[in-house]
């Protein structure tokens, strides 16, 4: 089986304190694998280490087939990426930041672009620093899936979103699972159960279980993810902060 993402042993520390720790991570192609835990857990961190954002302390992450440290701009080019928190040129309109990112993307689709500026609703001639949050998210969703990557990462992309911008976000990326691998990370699994194909829970930078959405991509899960349902319930309890914000976006330059 091809894995789009797979980490061994993946760890790393910020200042002696532990914030992922053999993290072992196989994401299944055209797969939509949902990773799980609350704040702090370790999320935001190993989607970094992905990024190659930040290097981990030990262990080894592949991308795409490519160990993460290595990534050129022709792998950047096949992934799409947005992360709540991810700082946006507020002085390009929507349309001027779309036209900004088409020459970074040999696989930019301009119909598609315009297909999702219509579909969200996105006012081309806003700037960026005048559209709401869930706005703005909208955007850079709109431009991570305008070029059809073969691996979209959406590190907890629906935070502080009212549930009918949630929704419209789904179904800009329901159909990108078509062609694509998708990593998406939240803290409460409520919100993506029902589109998942596999799941996977951190707690305070440790895996616990991983379970699959053996009743359909699309579907609702089933008794059968009881267990896992139950611990990750119990992860809500509160613990230490040890993930980080991720600011800026990485291009293929």
């Amino acid at each position: 089986m091809s894995w789009p993402i797979r980490t061994e042993n993946l760890s790393k520390t910020f200042r002696g304190v532990a914030a992922i720790t053999d993290l072992n991570l196989q994401v299944p192609e055209k797969g939509i694998y949902g990773l799980i835990g609350p704040s702090g857990a370790g999320k935001t961190t190993a989607i970094r280490i992905l990024m190659n954002i930040i290097r981990a302390r030990s262990g080894r992450a592949e991308v795409l087939g490519v160990d993460s440290t290595r990534l050129s701009p022709r792998e950047l080019a096949s992934i799409g990426y947005v992360a709540d928190g991810q700082d946006l040129p507020g002085w390009m309109t929507v349309e001027y930041f779309l036209s900004y990112l088409k020459p970074f993307y040999p696989t930019w689709d301009d119909s598609l672009a315009a297909e999702l500026l219509r579909e969200f609703d996105l006012p081309r001639d806003r700037k960026l620093s005048h559209l709401s949050h869930g706005m703005r998210m909208k955007a850079a969703l709109a431009s991570s899936l305008a070029y059809r990557p073969r691996l979209l990462i959406l590190d907890e992309p629906f935070t502080g979103l009212d549930p009918l911008v949630r929704d419209e976000l789904i179904e800009g990326i329901l159909p990108a699972s078509e062609h694509a691998t998708i990593l998406i990370s939240s803290h409460d699994l409520n919100d993506i159960e029902s589109f998942i194909s596999h799941v996977g829970y951190l707690d305070r930078g440790r895996p616990l279980s991983r379970d699959r959405n053996r009743s359909g991509r699309r579907r609702a899960f089933t008794t059968g993810l009881a267990g896992g349902l139950d611990e990750h319930r119990a992860l809500r309890r509160p613990g230490p902060l040890r993930g980080f914000a991720i600011r800026g976006r990485p291009h293929p330059d």
